[in-house]
């Protein structure tokens, strides 16, 4: 991953953590139910996550309490508008801007010398079986001061209001109680530390619970997909639910997402784009073996490009130039179709969301069509990035460079 953080492109806006805020994220640690961390240095992304404790627990998820009941850490002001690295739900990311777009000006007040601890509650204790992910349906976001500052304010108040009635302004007990929580915690009688849970409302999303499933619901028939195996078998067992059900590596799928108008394929408009040409050349990376060159003058030369192109054997060059023999012949004659001439894995990746879509759901559709056919470099980072630094590391690294200067001249 050296490349990657040389680059700026790996996990490049993390915040860091020391000192006095490690405290208070060890203090949202136990408010939360879990260990401390033993770490005095340590970084988090806008949910509060942290890959240096994630990599401590050796557990990605250790900020949940199974996979209905995540959670998470706000400890500073700064992670307003920072990715979500590893977001349990696609939707984690607006969850963080929504919540910050009604609290800031709490958020800001509170972090001065205190931390937020988050409630994802979507009513639900536990999952049991793989279609119960459909009864998420709103989530419930709460929020819990460390050492519950907000009942200490509310003491506070009580207190001075005692202090006011009749003429207990002469009694030094309520004046010593005043002094030594001023002392303690400081004057709060014009903080504002009470923040009222709020409601976001969920459609269609990601989530990684069963192994990772997509659930399309804004359509015309609500659409499961499972990335997990033995997820789906199980689902597809399930009778009391009106849905399709699907596995991600099914054909099907795709055929039912065009039918429904969700994804689209124009092949003789496509083959125009730059994303065209990102997945014929990572097409053709893998079907090239011994090189005199390395990979990135292979891919980034021309002539090169068609030098190599032309010492592959047939059949590897049929599967790189597929859609351009289809395309040229649908020319002469109608009788070709396009499961004769181009692979089914380039033509999956070839595939965008429907133009119909509202944006809301381009991300997520764009994020299945690359889960579907992982061949576009750019797409697989901008959507999947766990995904995409999984493959990253298998990669030629003469490949690795062509995908960084790719994916860095299209940032």
């Amino acid at each position: 991953m050296q490349k990657l953080q040389a680059a700026n492109l790996y996990r490049s806006e993390l915040i860091p953590i020391s000192g006095k805020l490690v405290d208070r994220y060890n203090d949202c640690l136990r408010t939360l139910g879990f260990k401390p961390t033993k770490l005095k240095n340590f970084s988090i992304d806008g949910i509060g996550w942290s890959p240096e404790i994630a990599e401590e627990r050796k557990n990605v998820d250790y900020l949940n309490h199974g996979d209905a009941n995540p959670h998470g850490i706000i400890i500073s002001p700064l992670q307003k508008g920072k990715p979500v690295y590893i977001p349990f739900h696609s939707f984690d990311k607006d969850m963080m801007k929504f919540i910050f777009k009604t609290y800031e000006k709490q958020i800001n007040d509170i972090t001065r010398d205190c931390a937020i601890c988050l409630d994802f509650d979507q009513n639900i204790d536990a999952f049991y079986e793989p279609l119960d992910v459909l009864k998420y349906d709103q989530v419930k976001i709460a929020f819990r001061l460390i050492n519950d500052l907000d009942k200490i304010q509310q003491e506070q108040l009580d207190l001075i209001e005692k202090f006011k009635s009749n003429n207990n302004f002469i009694d030094e007990t309520i004046h010593e109680e005043l002094l030594q929580s001023a002392k303690k915690h400081g004057d709060l009688r014009n903080r504002e530390l009470v923040l009222a849970p709020i409601l976001f409302e969920t459609n269609s999303f990601f989530t990684r619970a069963f192994g990772g499933v997509f659930i399309l619901r804004d359509f015309i028939s609500t659409i499961i997909v499972f990335i997990d195996e033995e997820s789906h078998k199980e689902a597809i067992k399930d009778t009391a639910h009106d849905v399709l059900i699907y596995h991600i590596s099914q054909s099907e799928l795709m055929d039912k997402l065009r039918d429904h108008l969700i994804i689209e394929c124009e092949l003789e408009d496509v083959v125009k784009t730059k994303r065209y040409e990102r997945i014929k050349k990572f097409m053709f990376y893998k079907e090239l073996a011994k090189t005199e060159h390395p990979i990135k003058d292979i891919l980034s030369s021309k002539i090169l490009f068609k030098s190599y192109l032309n010492k592959i054997e047939v059949k590897a060059l049929k599967r790189v130039n597929g859609v351009e023999i289809y395309l040229e012949r649908l020319e002469r004659s109608n009788a070709y179709k396009i499961p004769d001439l181009v692979s089914q894995d380039f033509y999956h990746a070839l595939h965008q969301p429907h133009s119909s879509l509202d944006v809301k759901h381009q991300d997520l559709i764009w994020k299945l069509l690359v889960n579907v056919s992982p061949r576009d470099v750019l797409f697989l980072y901008w959507y999947d990035k766990q995904e995409f630094y999984t493959q990253f590391e298998a990669w030629d690294e003469s490949f690795q460079d062509w995908v960084i200067e790719t994916i860095s001249n299209n940032i």
